[in-house]
């Protein structure tokens, strides 16, 4: 008789909840592309990331912010550092969950840092010479 299910409505609710953490999720993430002049240099993080050979791509929190060494034989190191800023479209996005979801959700973009963005990226460094 088409009457109202209530456990068919629960699992739509779950689902949807579901749906909406794994899209949060991949929002708190940011791609970090490191390359370098010349390439096949190594770089790690503060942050506990690392590759053998530039050019290379991390996927890590947005809201981090951490320290950079690249290093190859031949070349002086180079250290550096990677921040955040808001993204172009973040304040947008936070001024629409404030109107749209309220309070609750413009405070979760800004403890998961979805509103940011990693600062430089790329990332792109020529390596000198060493004397």
């Amino acid at each position: 008789m088409g009457g109202f299910n209530a456990s068919d409505y629960c699992d739509r609710q779950i689902y949807a909840g579901a749906e909406r953490v794994r899209d949060r999720h991949a929002r708190d993430q940011h791609h970090l592309t490191v390359e370098t002049e010349p390439s096949g240099a190594s770089v790690k993080t503060s942050n506990q990331f690392a590759c053998d050979a530039t050019p290379c791509t991390f996927k890590m929190p947005r809201k981090s912010e951490f320290g950079v060494t690249i290093s190859k034989d031949g070349y002086k190191t180079w250290t550096g550092q990677v921040t955040t800023r808001v993204s172009g479209a973040g304040g947008a996005g936070m001024a629409g969950n404030v109107l749209v979801g309220g309070v609750i959700g413009a405070g979760v973009d800004v403890a998961t840092g979805a509103m940011l963005d990693l600062d430089p990226n790329p990332l792109v460094v020529k390596l000198e010479p060493q004397d």
